[in-house]
This record gives structure tokens, sequence and C-alpha cells, in this order.
């Protein structure tokens, strides 16, 4: 079977044979007589309406599809086979079973041709894997073999057992009151608010780390707000040793995800001006990447050799 990781084709009903023409009686419902067992956790009977759900649920644990007919003696079979292997991996991948004459637009996505077919779903692309019903020790293998597939690709959830309660999230800490202030005000857009509520945090705590990244970052937000970026680079370009241009410039790129083209303007004028201000923008700007981040810890030790 092949990787799934390569390019695989999406569901499309082009080209694809309308199993709704063949007529057929109504199908037992799953668990009546002449029907399939009753579903499980594992087990699951997918229609039209549940099969977004179906394709979002391949993106957690592996699924495979059996397209099924009830006027099929081997299509039951196939069925049953894969139902027990499915209940036997407990809860390594689903089955979901589609009845192709109740749901043809299903069987069409697929392009199902015959029954029974059976597909694999990995991250909400199709694998084909047989038709017909070949001896279960066959159908191990290539289960076997979507698993190691499903596993390459990081699929390694679980289908949740039936009836487990799922566990309730973890609930957000509360803010300190100044910072739930200063999240408020950037929430309605109040920068200014938010500025003043971390400052005031800072002058309560002066050690309070969160409430300086905070101001940083808001303090970031105010200066670019109004900036035209077409201007502010044009100038920048045109003055390369104007303080003024290149901090604007510096602040837009971090903004903008360019952090190491803002640290290095910077760092580079830095060395030319020994400007206090470029320093203490970089200190800022630290702040708002996160004095952990390795670029950080890297272009503090650039800025002490560009002072010294």
């Amino acid at each position: 079977m092949s990787n799934p990781s390569g390019p695989q084709p999406r569901l499309d009903v082009r080209g694809a044979v309308d199993l709704s023409s063949l007529a057929r009686p109504a199908t037992p419902p799953p668990g009546a007589p002449g029907g399939l067992p009753a579903a499980s956790a594992y087990v699951v009977d997918v229609d039209e309406s549940s099969f977004p759900a179906l394709v979002q649920s391949s993106t957690e644990y592996p699924v495979v599809v059996v397209l099924w007919a009830s006027w099929s003696e081997v299509s039951q079979q196939a069925v049953a086979d894969l139902a027990a292997l499915a209940e036997q991996d407990g809860g390594r991948w689903q089955l979901a079973r589609i009845d192709s004459e109740a749901n043809p637009q299903v069987a069409a996505a697929f392009q199902a041709q015959s029954v029974p077919s059976v597909v694999a779903v990995l991250a909400g692309q199709p694998l084909p894997l047989y038709q017909g019903a070949p001896p279960a020790d066959q159908v191990r293998g290539v289960i076997d073999q979507v698993l190691a597939a499903a596993e390459t690709n990081g699929l390694t959830g679980r289908v949740p057992a039936a009836g487990a309660e799922q566990p309730e999230p973890e609930p957000e800490p509360e803010l300190p009151p100044l910072h739930q202030a200063a999240y408020d005000a950037i929430e309605r857009d109040d920068l200014e608010a938010a500025v003043e509520a971390y400052e005031q945090a800072l002058r309560e705590n002066p050690r309070d780390q969160l409430a300086r990244a905070g101001l940083a970052q808001v303090q970031l937000l105010v200066r670019t707000r109004d900036a035209d970026l077409q201007a502010v680079r044009t100038a920048a370009a045109d003055q390369p040793r104007d303080v003024e241009a290149q901090l604007a410039v510096a602040d837009l790129d971090v903004l903008g995800g360019k952090v190491e083209d803002a640290f290095g303007r910077l760092i580079d004028l830095l060395a030319i001006t020994k400007s206090e201000p470029v320093r203490l923008r970089l200190v800022d700007l630290f702040e708002v990447v996160g004095t952990d981040d390795a670029r950080v810890v890297q272009s503090r030790r650039a800025m002490a050799n560009a002072l010294y």
C-alpha cells in the first residue's frame, strides 16, 4: 500500500458510478433482523449528513470506510471481518459503514464502482484499499499497513470509547486585575488605556515580567497604528543613518514577522551611532519577541558588541 504522505486524490464525484440506479430492497437498520450488528464506538454508520464529521475525525485517527449493500452477502461478510478487527484493535482506528444504496452521493465521492469497496481516510485524504472480501488474514495485513502509514504521518489519536466522559478543559487562570484591565482595553481598541494599566502594574511591581512584555507589545501597536508602510520604508532607505526613520521601519518589521531584519538593522545603526534611543528600542523589541527567543539571545550579544 502506498504511503498517504504523498498527494492523494480529494473526494470527487466526477466520473463515478451512480449506485442509486440499482433497484434493491430497503436495508434493515443496524441491529434489526436482517441488518448489520448494532454500531459501537469503533464501528459507526455514516450517511451523507455525518460524512463531514467522518472526514474531520480522520485528522485525529485512521478511519476505514466500507461501502456495502444489503443484497450483497460478500459485502456483509467484508463488514463483519472489518468490524471484528476494529473491536480487536480497541480504538486504534474506526470502521465507518456506509450503505452505498442509501447514500449514493457518498459512494460517488469515493468513486465506488462495486460493493464492497474499502477505503482508508487519513487526514481527510482517501486511500483505496481493496474490493471484495479477501481472507481475514489478508485484511489484517492491510489494516496493519494503514496503521503504520497513519503513525508515520502523525495520526496517533485513539477513537473515544463508548460512554467515555471527555475531560473538562482546565479553566483559564484569572488575570491580575490590572492585566485584565489591559486585556479588556485592547479588546475595545483602547490602546492608551492598556498602556496605562500595564504601567500601573509595573509601578506596583517592577518585577512583573508579564506586564513589561505586555506594555512593550501595546506600545509597538501604538507606534505603528497610523504608519504608512511604503512611506516608512522609503524614508528608511533614503536616510540610512536617521534614527527615527530606522526605528520606524524596525517596528514594522517586527510587527510583520521580519524579526531578524529589524534586529540587524538596529544593531548596525547602534554600532555607528551609539544612540541611546536605538538601544532602548532594541530592549523594547526584545520584550515584544520574548526574552527567551533564540533570536533575542543572539541579538542581545550582538548589541553588547555594538556598544563596546
